[in-house]
């Protein structure tokens, strides 16, 4: 099995070789300030090395550290761990058999997608010509035309304006009927006249009675009452409830004025709508 870390520049002795240098700086410093004796120092790698030395091994070192991770040489991760890098091996392994599922899977879900496609198509495709194959086997065989001032291009849109047309005829006859059900609303009129007499001796209960003898479809005679008019004369003021459509006001003092032995003359004193 390849190593995940093989081909990876990761130094990981770098903090060893740092504290040697540093070392070495600080005996440098101190021979300068005073020609103190160097204390002995112990090599990273674990080796006894002159102080003269050490720079050059710092700089073998990072070498070799370099040589070794460039040529594939595994003895240069000695400071790692191997069940680290085993673990990170097998996870690395995981994930690949994970991707490869999931191409898998995206791969069949695109088939499927493609397949659904295809099938919707065709069926769109197949509908029309259905629909024009029903339609053609409903339709009897045409006669062939000779003549083509005799083609009626717009016989689709006259059929659909006659059937417009029925129907609307078929509405207007149920309203009708429905209309003629209910009870028909008789337009009516309240009137009150003012029958004068010729005179003071006029017998007004004899004009009234004369007066109420008037009848015909639609008049409804009401109250009356005797108000005074000037010199002592009274005139008979009458009540009545007509028909607009049937009875006629000025055909009703026509009638009232032709008692001219009793009545001079027919007023409306008041005439309301009901």
């Amino acid at each position: 099995m390849a190593q995940p870390l093989l081909h990876e520049t990761v130094w990981f002795d770098q903090g060893k070789y740092l504290d040697a240098e540093r070392l070495w700086q600080e005996q440098l410093v101190k021979k300068q300030a005073g020609g103190i004796e160097k204390p002995a120092m112990k090599n990273l790698l674990g080796k006894q090395a002159p102080q003269s030395s050490l720079v050059d091994e710092i700089a073998r070192a990072r070498q070799h550290i370099k040589n070794s991770l460039i040529s594939g040489d595994t003895g240069a991760l000695g400071g790692c761990n191997l069940h680290d890098i085993s673990e990170v091996a097998s996870r690395i392994q995981h994930l690949e058999l994970e991707n490869t599922n999931l191409k898998n899977a995206v791969a069949n879900l695109t088939n499927l997608v493609s397949k659904l496609g295809a099938r919707v198509s065709a069926l769109e495709n197949k509908k029309p010509e259905t629909a024009s194959t029903e339609t053609d086997k409903s339709q009897p065989p045409k006669a062939t035309v000779e003549n083509d001032d005799d083609i009626d291009l717009f016989g689709s849109d006259e059929e659909e304006d006659q059937e417009a047309k029925m129907l609307r005829e078929k509405r207007l006859e149920e309203y009708a009927a429905k209309k003629a059900k209910k009870n028909p609303v008789i337009a009516k009129s309240s009137v009150v006249l003012d029958v004068k007499p010729w005179d003071d001796e006029t017998d007004l209960k004899l004009m009234e009675k004369q007066v109420r003898e008037i009848t015909t479809d639609g008049l409804l005679w009401g109250a009356a009452r005797s108000v005074p008019l000037a010199y002592g004369i009274h005139k008979l003021q009458i009540s009545c409830v007509v028909e607009d459509e049937k009875v006629s006001i000025d055909w009703l003092q026509e009638k009232i004025e032709e008692l001219d032995e009793l009545v001079q003359s027919v007023d409306i004193a008041s005439f309301n709508k009901l």
